[in-house]
């Protein structure tokens, strides 16, 4: 079976269970044990001189690491290939994981900020409404590129292999690819893979989101956007997102305490947001995955 027909079928037993708890719940979930070895290797390499040159290590081997396993997995058939890439793909549990931020706002404040704190990493003690809603959409944005669409990228080019290298150097990049005294020189490697292995997938997510609502004709503004992003990559979805809900999101905001002044994305949009906006966002999440199905099945004919 192609890998085309393969993915296809991943997007949509993806969209129908996402991540069941009954079965993670008994079971460690591949990006776990992914991040357990990541956290092993940062406890065991990142110390005394030369960091960087064991982090670049590092990243060699478990690029080499992720490279073997696929391939041996995939000389098994079809069927753990089908099985990995509907796993490691994210649709469901981003849609939900969103859509709870919407809902506990609309409970209190409070609720609100508790349910964005499991998806972001900024401080969410003294947000508002408007600041809660804004990073949920950010994230909302931002994870259908490293959670969705890139692995289904990868996944097209590279085979498992392509897939299981992607999310190794992703997961990688979330936990140690910071510029940290710990991780500046240590994740180096991993934050510049990273950068590299999105570059594409981000402005294709881009484009899945304004093709799915008013075109490409703001191209040049969501462009002009993204590059106002402190990322390479994040800016170019969360730009397309703006647009496509006429908000401004990104700008300011508190990490460990201390405030850093980031310019807002689409920074004449609405700043008044609230659950019904992050509702919009799922929406668009849903409408840019099925632009990806349809450009998938498309790309199967062939």
């Amino acid at each position: 079976m192609s890998h085309t027909a393969l993915l296809a079928l991943a997007f949509l037993l993806d969209a129908a269970l996402g991540e069941p708890r009954w079965l993670w719940s008994r079971v460690p979930h591949p990006a776990v044990l992914l991040g357990r070895l990541i956290g092993w290797a940062d406890e065991r390499f990142n110390t005394g001189t030369a960091r960087k040159a064991k982090g670049v290590a590092t990243i060699a081997a478990l690029t080499l690491a992720m490279l073997f396993l696929g391939n041996t997995l995939a000389a098994f058939g079809w069927l753990p290939e089908f099985l990995l890439a509907a796993i490691l793909l994210a649709q469901r549990s981003l849609v939900d994981h969103v859509r709870a931020v919407g809902n506990g706002l609309r409970l209190s404040l409070g609720e609100g900020r508790r349910a964005v704190a499991l998806i972001v990493s900024r401080d969410t003690d003294d947000m508002d409404a408007d600041a809660v809603s804004r990073s949920a959409i950010e994230s909302a944005a931002e994870n259908l590129s490293d959670g969705v669409i890139a692995p289904a990228f990868w996944f097209l080019l590279g085979g498992l292999p392509g897939l299981l290298i992607y999310k190794a150097i992703n997961t990688a990049d979330s936990m140690i690819g910071y510029r940290t005294p710990r991780h500046a020189e240590f994740g180096w490697a991993a934050a510049r893979f990273d950068d590299l292995l999105n570059w594409v997938p981000a402005r294709l997510t881009a484009a899945l989101i304004a093709v799915t609502h008013h075109g490409l004709g703001a191209w040049r503004a969501i462009r002009a956007d993204a590059r106002l992003h402190r990322s390479p990559n994040a800016g170019w979805p969360e730009a397309a997102m703006a647009r496509a809900l006429n908000a401004a999101i990104s700008g300011p905001r508190a990490y460990h305490g201390e405030m850093r002044d980031f310019p807002f994305v689409n920074a004449t949009g609405r700043r008044g947001l609230g659950p019904d906006d992050i509702d919009a966002a799922c929406t668009a999440l849903w409408r840019a995955w099925a632009a990806a199905l349809a450009l998938t099945l498309a790309l199967s004919l062939f």
